[in-house]
């Protein structure tokens, strides 16, 4: 059974930091896309950074330039978000996304469509 859990979740004072992971089971990630998405209250759920199969292009939303990177561990199958300078904009439900597209290999998208399995989510809430 393919499946994705996130981690690294919780709250966080505005300019803090957090880590999420999403760790695979039943399936090696090396072959997929990776795709980080929120949804905030009342919000469209949105994309947030991706990362190709082949590990060689990587994207970000505009709002997330400079403050997140994205990152994947082969050998722990596992793809990281490192988030810094987290404000209170940022507080949202973090979803990692899985896609074995051919045309996700040397390239990634942020929109939902090409992404076939899905995580269940961390809670990310940025507060003082």
């Amino acid at each position: 059974q393919l499946q994705l859990v996130e981690s690294g979740g919780g709250l966080v004072q505005p300019g803090g930091s957090l880590r999420l992971s999403c760790a695979a089971s039943g399936f090696t990630l090396n072959y997929y896309a990776i795709g980080w998405f929120r949804q905030a209250p009342g919000k469209e759920r949105e994309g947030v950074s991706c990362i190709s199969s082949g590990g060689g292009y990587t994207n970000y939303a505009d709002s997330m330039k400079g403050r997140f990177t994205i990152s994947r561990d082969n050998a722990k199958n596992t793809v990281y978000l490192q988030m810094n300078s987290l404000n209170p904009e940022d507080t949202a439900i973090y979803y990692c996304a899985a896609s074995s597209a051919l045309t996700m290999q040397r390239m990634c998208l942020l929109a939902p469509g090409p992404y076939a399995y899905w995580g269940q989510g961390t809670q990310v809430t940025v507060s003082s």
